[in-house]
């Protein structure tokens, strides 16, 4: 088992652009494509006032039912804007945005302030705006070098631009550079991923996150399979790929931290820890997820999960009107608790700590030690190489 068994995170911010020059075919994040200068400046107005909303009410208004409330916001470590595409905004547009949520809530000084962006946006005058308003991580979409492979999904961008990117990143003073890629397409040989790999690794980056492609439900890629145009991924395949992945960034210094992240010392997304950990985020924008834990946790419930209504448009009317932007929501009870420990827990290489998910069935523990899939100590139990692959199904079975 690698890795350190850390103090549970502080909690993040997270913002949601969802401006995108077009959709990609596999893509079924909340994305607004198309979206004129006016709506762009009024979504923005939407997020700073929400923020206020939510900065002013306090983590009180959070708490589930019965649970003793906090009297005052915790330091945020972290704060996300992710998308969509947030460099589709103009830079002194996202720069006060990130302004925004430090004058707003207690951010802690030395936090992980993280933008993703498409490599063909950026430039170091774009960047050094943003790192003058506190930016320290830019998480870029690269997702391949292979020309056939970013045409299969639907990818506009030039392949040589994540060079140009980590050159404007770098010379912005950009402090941690992340690069996307996924693996699997049908029209990616396992040539091209090793020189993906390759690639991104020679232009210098931080943390590499090796995601698989996979089909999502109502997606262009989705309707193309079913129709029988395209060629669905190949499980084997993906798993062979998640392979050399491990094997060339090891052999590159990169440390894997949890099943699809790999970084350099220093460079780990402390924001998606936040996730892993079961940790407290705010979501703020369309779409965007929030949970916030009880202080209380003799309460009933636990935990509070919620999120905001989708359609770019509803939300910005929503929030002009004065109203909460929220669609709906869920309290989590102890039980809920455990499963979602155990599930995000497995996903990292330090696993999570038996006392956060027990009960367990000893039956179903020993079967996948005994299958080499899962390994154990009085304290923890966490993932082999070999159930990696499989994390979802160990965890199924756990419970």
């Amino acid at each position: 088992m690698s890795g350190v068994h850390g103090a549970a995170p502080r909690p993040g911010v997270y913002l949601h652009v969802p401006f995108c020059a077009h959709r990609c075919g596999y893509c079924d994040f909340a994305v607004h494509v198309g979206a004129a200068a006016g709506l762009q400046r009024r979504y923005v107005a939407a997020l700073h006032a929400e923020l206020e909303r939510v900065a002013r009410a306090g983590p009180g208004a959070l708490a589930p039912p019965g649970a003793r409330p906090q009297r005052g916001w915790p330091k945020f470590g972290s704060v996300f804007v992710g998308g969509g595409t947030p460099t589709r905004l103009e830079a002194e547009q996202l720069a006060g945005l990130l302004r925004a949520v430090r004058a707003r809530l207690p951010v802690a000084a030395d936090a992980e302030v993280t933008v993703e962006a498409n490599p063909e946006d950026l430039s170091a005058a774009y960047l050094a705006t943003l790192v003058r308003a506190g930016l320290t991580r830019v998480s870029l979409g690269a997702q391949s070098t292979a020309p056939h492979v970013l045409a299969f999904l639907d990818r506009r961008h030039d392949p040589a631009s994540v060079a140009g990117a980590l050159s404007a990143a770098r010379a912005a003073g950009v402090g941690s550079v992340s690069v996307d890629l996924i693996y699997g397409a049908p029209a990616e040989t396992d040539a091209d991923w090793r020189r993906s790999l390759a690639a991104v690794l020679g232009a210098g980056v931080d943390h590499v996150s090796c995601y698989s492609l996979t089909l999502e439900a109502n997606t262009p890629y989705a309707r193309a399979v079913r129709a029988g145009s395209r060629p669905p991924p190949d499980d084997d395949v993906a798993a062979d790929r998640m392979g050399v992945a491990a094997q060339m960034l090891a052999a590159a210094g990169f440390t894997r931290y949890e099943i699809s992240n790999w970084a350099r010392p220093g460079h780990a997304s402390r924001h998606n820890r936040v996730y892993w950990a079961g940790g407290d985020y705010l979501g703020l924008g369309a779409a965007a997820h929030g949970h916030w834990r009880a202080a209380d946790e003799r309460a009933d419930a636990v935990a509070r999960r919620w999120w905001n209504v989708r359609p770019t448009e509803r939300y910005v009317r929503r929030v002009e009107a004065g109203a909460e932007p929220v669609g709906g929501g869920e309290l989590l009870d102890r039980g809920a608790r455990r499963a979602e420990r155990l599930m995000l827990g497995l996903r990292t290489l330090e696993g999570v700590a038996r006392h956060a998910v027990e009960p367990l069935d000893a039956g179903a523990v020993g079967d996948l030690v005994r299958a080499g899939v899962l390994a154990t100590s009085p304290e923890r139990l966490w993932l082999t190489p070999t159930g990696r692959p499989v994390a979802d199904a160990v965890a199924a079975r756990l419970l």
